[in-house]
């Protein structure tokens, strides 16, 4: 199965729908991954709650341990209050939110863990050079461009993941 997000405008209103797709290819992780995985975890922020909800549902298939949030004040006070047992390894943040944007989201959570690993989404095309011209000093480990299939998702979130500690 593939899931992807499509993202329909509506008089300037963005709607997000998710869509399954039946494929051949058998795209479950292999045990190995699992069990790599069981002891990670992803914080998760998006305005949209259908994004956090599809992010979650997929990655706790991975066996990543996820946390959701749709309002990304609540998710930094979170991830500022996480144990070091508990805390997450990697960060995905969407770009456009009221209230905080993700440029200032993930600069907040880098000065609380230099260390973990971030990745950004957005409708919108991101350009890696001018995002390197707004946060110079941040290290981006992946971007998502939206709409993106559940595959994409998972192949990136293992990708970085892989070197986390």
């Amino acid at each position: 199965m593939v899931h992807t997000l499509v993202t329909v405008d509506l008089n300037g209103k963005s709607l997000y729908l998710s869509t399954l797709k039946a494929i051949d290819a058998d795209m479950t992780s292999s045990a190995s991954t699992t069990n790599r995985n069981n002891n990670k975890s992803i914080l998760a922020v998006d305005d949209e709650n259908t994004i956090v909800d599809i992010i979650k549902q997929s990655l706790q298939r991975q066996e990543f341990k996820v946390c959701t949030f749709t309002d990304p004040f609540e998710a930094l006070a979170h991830f500022n209050s996480a144990s070091k047992e508990d805390y997450h390894h990697i960060v995905l943040s969407d770009i456009r939110m009221p209230g905080m944007n993700g440029y200032e989201f993930i600069r907040k959570v880098k000065e609380s863990n230099p260390k973990v690993k971030i990745m950004l989404m957005s409708a919108f095309e991101i350009q890696e050079k001018e995002f390197h011209n707004i946060l110079p000093d941040i290290k981006v480990d992946a971007f998502l461009q939206k709409p993106f299939s559940i595959q994409q998702l998972n192949n990136v979130v293992e990708k970085i993941g892989v070197d986390s500690p």
